[in-house]
């Protein structure tokens, strides 16, 4: 789908393969009478026929009523266009990036490819409003919530291991900038990607991102492996980041994969406002005209034989 059209409730699609199975069998099995020629003896049946006194079905009937049933089933899939004045709505759905800047990730090898799929985060949120956080000790805003990516790619590609001053790494004090930040906007919809190298997960931050989830949004989270640490080092901790998405209702992935919660960022914002109610106020259902559309092939079955 084009980024200005979109599907209200696209799970009415799946009765299009079942209209289909209905009209393959009405129209090209079914027998001009139906099923009385099971229920009446042949003599019988042959002398109604010879008097005129029954009439058999029309097969283009059936393909009319199939006709209308499919467009019925694609009106209530909810076809949408984007309201011109769909921007007035845009803090309703958001995206906010929260980066671990830690001493770890600095240092681990990885943060430039982070900071790639960070850029490849915020392409995939489309018109939606993007923000930027980082933490290592503590949290700050590195990029106010703006649809300017190329301003926010001079941000992102800014970023190092000296932008936080704040030794240590406190992700539940990021998560809950982003979670304040949310709220400020007004969003009912939002998704926020961590990603990390799964150090300091702690009892706070798995608070955060439970009340992100039962804010209406989702967390979602990228591991961040960290190769060029010495050996004794802590090592990355995907199977902690995983059980985080997991609490926030998201995806979870790694910068070597990171097709999950691209994929899930890149949702379009009328599925994610479907959810609280808000979709009308950034698109214009045209469903309800398909419905009209449908009333024509359904003229045919009132069709009276000259």
């Amino acid at each position: 789908m084009i980024e200005a059209v979109t599907l209200l409730r696209p799970w009415w699609l799946l009765a299009l393969p079942v209209v289909a199975l209905v009209a393959w069998r009405a129209v090209f099995r079914a027998a001009p009478l139906g099923d009385w020629p099971r229920a009446v003896e042949p003599h019988l049946l042959a002398s109604l026929r010879a008097r005129g006194a029954i009439l058999p079905g029309r097969r283009q009937a059936q393909g009319a009523l199939v006709a209308a049933a499919a467009i019925l089933a694609l009106a209530l899939a909810g076809p949408a266009f984007e309201r011109s004045d769909a921007a007035g709505y845009r803090n309703l759905d958001a995206t906010i990036l929260v980066m671990d800047l830690s001493r770890s990730v600095a240092e681990g090898g990885r943060l430039d490819e982070a900071r790639s799929v960070a850029q490849s985060l915020a392409e995939a949120a489309g018109t939606r409003q993007v923000a930027v956080v980082v933490y290592a000790g503590d949290a700050y805003v590195a990029a106010t919530p703006t649809t300017d990516r190329d301003a926010l790619g001079t941000v992102l590609f800014a970023l190092d291991g000296a932008t936080v001053p704040d030794r240590g790494s406190n992700p539940a004090r990021g998560l809950a900038l982003a979670r304040r930040i949310l709220a400020e906007m007004g969003a009912v919809a939002a998704d926020v990607v961590l990603l990390s190298d799964g150090g300091g997960i702690d009892d706070p931050a798995r608070r955060e991102a439970a009340g992100l989830a039962g804010d209406g949004h989702r967390l979602h989270t990228l591991a961040i492996p960290t190769p060029g640490l010495p050996a004794e080092a802590p090592r990355s901790d995907r199977a902690a980041l995983d059980r985080l998405a997991r609490t926030g209702g998201g995806a979870a992935g790694e910068i070597d994969a990171p097709s999950p919660v691209v994929a899930a960022v890149a949702e379009t914002g009328a599925g994610h406002l479907a959810a609280g109610s808000y979709a009308v106020l950034a698109w214009q259902d045209v469903g309800r005209w398909l419905v009209l559309l449908a009333l024509l092939p359904a003229l045919l079955l009132f069709r009276r034989p000259a």
